[in-house]
């Protein structure tokens, strides 16, 4: 396969993770034969710094030619007062909107090595492995605003048919997976929320009637991720629900560190980028966790390139050196472990890639 990959590295510590997935992703292009071109784009306050504007048009013109797009993290205390229309964020929202990115997908996978690194107890991990799908241009984020001194206001709109594409997407994604969905919303006060409810449950009945339908109000589901995390294979929801309950559903496995996302639309391409953010504290200091970047490579393969055992090569790689030990600061257990850098934490799984380990007989 020959594809162009556009590098949207951002801000803090994106570049430093998008370094060490783009690591991974030439060592998959070497073993399995591909050619994968890489171009980079400013985004978010480097390109405000660079450009006067969060997200130049030429870098916008680069990602409609791609075939996939990675991204680092956007943002950071530097653009704090910077007017609301040069905040590093509003580039990485219009690029959704540009695009027509309407979904993103935060699989979450609680992996038996880092059961400790938890919060939760190791018994109510096991088997914990469900996907989050979050509507991504709608509701109270893309609203009408004002702001002023002494009244704010935030509109949350929904409209039919943004409700339907990204249920429809949610029923086709648990089809392939245990048939479950969990429809999330906070349907005992919101007016958005009740025609949620009412469009996904016709959707469900008249395109997928083999998949199973829960709803469940915000509140709950919030308890719920930490009381009883095996009961969700799908979890469908809007926008803003769907940003907090993934930052949540991190908290599960341990880390923000470890979680991948995918934004997607009805076409190519789509953003493929790690849940965290840009960690201005964490900057040069080569600790920052590069597996959910590493991860978010691998749905770039699967879901963005169409590469299924590609992906899975990258996803056992990283399960072998974190079950090997190989842990970044925010998830190393024992006190007297040693933590691995971003580079040497890259190395390994490229190394797992390239030479995988000897099955045990």
């Amino acid at each position: 396969m020959d594809a162009l990959i556009v590098l949207l590295p951002g801000d803090g510590i994106g570049p430093e993770v998008t370094r060490e997935a783009v690591r991974v992703l030439r060592a998959v292009a070497s073993l399995f034969g591909h050619e994968f071109r890489f171009q980079e784009a400013a985004i978010g306050g480097a390109a405000v710094d660079k450009h006067g504007e969060p997200l130049p048009a030429e870098t916008l013109e680069t990602c409609q030619g791609a075939d996939a797009i990675f991204l680092g993290a956007v943002g950071g205390d530097k653009w704090n007062d910077t007017p609301p229309h040069l905040r590093p964020e509003q580039g990485l929202l219009a690029l959704r909107r540009e695009l027509g990115l309407f979904a993103n997908l935060r699989p979450l996978r609680a992996i038996p090595a880092l059961h400790d690194a938890s919060p939760l107890r190791p018994e109510r991990l096991q088997g914990v492995d469900f996907v989050i799908v979050r509507e991504l241009t709608g509701g109270v984020y893309f609203g009408e605003r004002h702001e002023g001194e002494t009244r704010a206001t935030d509109l949350c709109k929904y409209d039919q048919h943004e409700i339907e594409r990204i249920a429809r997407m949610a029923g086709e994604i648990a089809s392939g997976r245990s048939k479950r969905i969990t429809s999330v919303d906070k349907a005992n006060v919101l007016a958005t929320s009740r025609l949620w409810r009412k469009t996904v449950e016709r959707v469900m009945a008249d395109e997928f009637p083999a998949v199973e339908l829960r709803h469940a109000l915000i509140d709950s589901t919030a308890m719920n991720l930490i009381t009883h995390p095996r009961d969700f294979d799908v979890i469908l929801t809007e926008n803003m629900f769907g940003d907090i309950l993934s930052d949540e559903a991190a908290g599960v496995v341990g880390s923000l560190g470890l979680l991948p996302s995918a934004s997607c639309g009805a076409e190519k391409p789509g953003v493929f980028e790690p849940v965290h953010g840009s960690a201005p504290d964490l900057t040069g200091k080569g600790i920052a966790n590069p597996y959910a970047a590493i991860l978010s490579a691998a749905l770039l393969l699967d879901q963005g390139l169409g590469l299924q055992l590609e992906a899975e090569a990258v996803r056992n790689a990283v399960d072998s050196a974190i079950g090997d030990g190989v842990l970044p600061l925010d998830i190393v257990i024992a006190e007297d472990a040693q933590a691995y850098s971003t580079t040497e934490t890259g190395s390994t799984v490229v190394e797992r890639i390239t030479a995988p380990p000897a099955s045990t007989p």
